[in-house]
C-alpha cells in the first residue's frame, strides 16, 4: 500500500475548506462539519481505500469507502463517504487515469452512517448507477429514496441474483437481509474476483493495535482517552495515542466493557474545577470515566491477534433473529476464493480466508467455536462479561416490545 506518499501528497494540496461536510445536521457524529479523507491503495491499480472518521464522544472509528477499477473501464464504488472537496478530488484522480464512476453501491439498508451520503455522492457523478441493498427504510417516518436525495432515475435494488447484475463478470455479491419486524438489516458482501477481494460494510471486523492512519491525523481524541483521569496532562507520543486507540476500541464495540466504570457524577465535577484542561473542547473539563488495571487485558482479548469477530450488538441483538439465515449467508461468502477482506470499520485490508470469516459466526451454533492459531496467538470467544452491557440494552428492549427474543442457536 502506497500510504506514507498518498498522505505526503494529500497534505500538501489541500485546504482546510476542502474537508467541509455541511450536511451534518443529518447524522450529527464527530467531527461534524470537518471530515478529513485518506485514500490508501490496496491492490495496485486496482482496489483504494477512502477512509474518514466518525463516532461520539471522541470514541472515533473509521469509516471507509471502497473503490475498483473495472476490467471493462470505469470504477465502483462501494459504500460512500462524505462527499467533501477533498474525497473527490481524491476519486476525480482515479476517474482521469481509469475511467468515470459506473456504479455506486449501497450495501446496507439500515446504517443511516452510510446511507446518508449515498445521494450527495451520487450528484458528483452523474453517469453512475446507483444500486441499493433491497428493503431500505428510514425513521422516524419511512421515506422514499428520491426524498433521501437519491437520484431516482438512476438507483435501483440490486437483484436477487447477483449473476443479474451490470457487473457479474467481475463480481459476486450475496444479499443478507433480516426482517426485524420494524425494519430490516441488511448487508451485501461484495467479492472481487481478479483480485480475491471480500467487501463488507459491518458483518465482521478485525482490531488493529495501533491506531489507524486516517485517526492519527488529529491525535487529539487518542489523547484524550489515554488519560486516567481529568486532573491527566497527557503527552502526545507513540505510546498514548497507541493506548488511547485500544481503549476507544473497547469502548465503541462494547459501549461499555466491563474493564470500565463510570465516575460518580459528585467525583466528575470536583474533578472538572481542578482540571488543567477546561475548554469547550475539553468538555469542561468533565471526564466520567476510570479504567481498571486489567484494561490492557480486555483490548487483548477482543483484538484476539487480528481475528475476524462480529460485533457484540450484531451479535446480541440482530443476527440471532435469523441464526439458520444469517449461517446459509456465511456459508455462501466463505464459498468464495478471497485472501483479502475489506471491512467499512477498523482495520483494512485483513488477510483472511472463507474459513476464517466462517468462524466468526461459530457464536450463532450450539457447537463451541473452533481456537485456532491467528498470526502466532490462540483465539477465544469474545469475554462473556464484556457483553453485559449490551445484555441489559437487550432486556430494556425486550420488556418494551422493541426487541424480540433470539431464535434458538443451529
Amino acid at each position: 500500500m502506497n500510504t506514507q506518499e498518498t498522505q505526503g501528497q494529500q497534505v500538501s494540496s489541500i485546504r482546510p475548506e476542502d474537508w467541509s461536510w455541511s450536511f451534518w445536521p443529518a447524522v450529527p457524529l464527530y467531527p461534524y462539519g470537518r471530515r478529513r479523507t485518506l485514500r490508501q491503495e490496496v491492490v495496485k491499480d486496482t482496489i483504494w481505500t477512502f477512509d474518514q472518521i466518525q463516532g461520539i464522544l471522541y470514541t472515533v472509528v473509521p469509516i471507509r469507502m471502497t473503490v475498483v477499477k473495472l476490467d471493462a473501464g470505469g470504477l465502483l464504488v462501494y459504500a460512500p463517504v462524505a462527499p467533501t472537496r477533498e474525497c473527490i478530488r481524491l476519486v476525480k484522480e482515479l476517474v482521469t487515469q481509469h475511467g468515470d464512476v459506473m456504479y455506486i453501491i449501497l450495501p446496507t439498508s439500515s446504517g443511516l452512517e452510510h446511507k446518508v451520503f449515498v445521494g450527495p455522492f451520487a450528484r458528483c457523478f452523474p453517469n453512475a448507477q446507483v444500486f441499493v441493498a433491497p428493503h431500505q427504510w428510514s425513521f422516524p417516518v419511512n421515506l422514499p429514496l428520491s426524498w433521501l436525495g437519491f437520484p431516482w432515475r438512476r438507483t435501483q435494488v440490486l437483484p436477487e441474483d447477483s449473476a443479474h447484475s451490470p457487473f457479474a463478470p467481475e463480481f459476486d455479491y450475496a444479499l443478507l437481509d433480516i426482517n426485524l419486524g420494524r425494519g430490516s438489516f441488511g448487508e451485501v458482501a461484495l467479492f472481487h474476483k481478479r483480485s480475491r477481494t471480500l467487501l463488507v460494510i459491518d458483518s465482521v471486523l478485525s482490531v488493529p493495535e495501533d491506531p489507524p492512519a486516517i485517526i492519527q491525523l488529529d491525535p487529539y481524541p487518542l489523547l484524550f482517552h489515554a488519560r486516567d483521569s481529568a486532573l491527566d496532562v497527557v503527552e502526545d507520543n507513540p505510546a498514548n495515542r497507541r493506548k488511547g486507540w485500544q481503549r476507544i476500541s473497547l469502548f465503541a464495540i462494547y459501549f461499555r466493557p466491563s474493564a470500565l466504570e463510570m465516575v460518580k457524577l459528585k467525583q466528575m465535577f470536583r474533578d472538572a474545577l481542578k482540571a488543567p484542561n477546561r475548554s469547550r473542547k475539553a468538555y469542561f473539563g468533565l471526564f466520567p470515566f476510570r479504567w481498571k488495571d486489567n484494561w490492557q487485558q480486555s483490548f487483548d482479548a477482543l483484538r484476539g491477534g487480528g481475528r475476524l469477530f462480529v460485533a457484540p450488538i450484531l451479535q446480541t441483538l440482530i443476527l440471532n433473529q435469523a441464526p439458520r439465515q444469517v449461517i446459509n449467508w456465511a456459508n455462501k461468502v466463505a464459498s468464495w476464493d478471497f485472501q483479502r477482506i475489506i471491512s467499512c470499520h477498523f482495520d483494512s485490508p485483513v488477510n483472511a480466508s472463507g474459513y476464517q470469516f466462517r468462524q466468526a459466526f461459530s457464536f450463532l451454533e450450539n457447537k463451541p467455536p473452533v481456537s485456532e492459531y491467528l498470526f502466532g496467538t490462540k483465539t477465544q470467544p469474545l469475554p462473556k462479561e464484556d457483553f453485559e452491557f449490551i445484555k441489559e440494552i437487550e432486556e430494556k428492549l425486550l420488556k418494551q416490545g422493541i426487541a424480540t427474543p433470539a431464535k434458538e442457536k443451529i
